[in-house]
């Protein structure tokens, strides 16, 4: 089972190897965009919980591109699975669906660090260097184990390429920009408060957030982040055993 999970990831670390420059160039756009637009443009002078908003920004950019890259690993997996007929060879090869996902969420989770570090590399540049500690890290591994074991199960369960898309234009999307990534959710109606507070990315800002601050984040956030994680990559491995049958 080692062998088979790492030749999934080995297969997922090539395929990024080939496309790296273009690959980390995609993930540099749309922080940059948010960086001018929402920093400099907007909040240049606007301070959030005796933070600059550029300090806020930075970690809610951090916690959006994990859950968006981690979730992209679904676009790979759907490829391989509708055009190129790779998932076929993984039918018939004896790699155990354990295997299988734990390989492509391995492969999520290094897409969402790599997104985060030109993140940080971003943030650096512009002056802004915030406290990249272990929880700070371990905040980002969790979001991004959700989202990637969620993107395998999703990955296995649509009918076709287009479908994904729309899981990611109807869920990720609204999520990316309400989870607290570009305002504090403490700032909205409690009711609305109430809602936000269900979504993973929330916590996952929060937690990011509160780390890079130098202060210690809540518990919570590190323990319902790990357990979501957990409930979606047994999800997976059942929607892979279905998708093979």
């Amino acid at each position: 089972m080692i062998r088979g999970w790492f030749a999934i990831y080995y297969r997922e670390l090539l395929i990024l190897k080939r496309k790296f420059f273009r690959q980390a160039a995609s993930m540099s756009v749309a922080p940059l965009l948010y960086f001018i637009a929402f920093g400099f443009g907007m909040g240049r002078n606007v301070t959030i919980g005796g933070h600059s908003y550029l300090e806020f920004l930075v970690p809610g950019l951090v916690a959006m591109s994990s859950m968006t890259q981690a979730f992209a690993i679904g676009v790979e997996i759907n490829v391989a699975r509708f055009y190129w007929h790779i998932f076929d060879e993984f039918q018939s090869a004896p790699i155990h669906n354990l295997a299988y996902v734990m390989g492509e969420v391995l492969a999520g989770i290094t897409r969402a660090v790599l997104s985060s570090a030109i993140i940080l590399i971003i943030g650096g540049m512009s002056g802004i260097i915030l406290s990249y500690n272990i929880l700070f890290w371990l905040g980002v591994i969790f979001n991004a184990f959700v989202f990637s074991s969620a993107a395998v199960c999703s990955a296995m369960l649509v009918k076709s390429h287009g479908d994904q898309a729309l899981l990611t234009n109807f869920i990720i999307t609204p999520m990316a920009f309400l989870g607290g990534t570009f305002f504090p959710v403490e700032h909205l109606p409690f009711w609305a408060q109430k809602l936000l507070n269900l979504l993973p990315l929330t916590h996952a800002s929060h937690a990011i957030r509160d780390a890079s601050y130098g202060k210690i984040p809540g518990a919570f956030s590190y323990v319902l982040l790990p357990g979501l994680g957990i409930i979606f990559f047994i999800a997976a491995i059942y929607c892979v055993r279905k998708a093979k049958n």
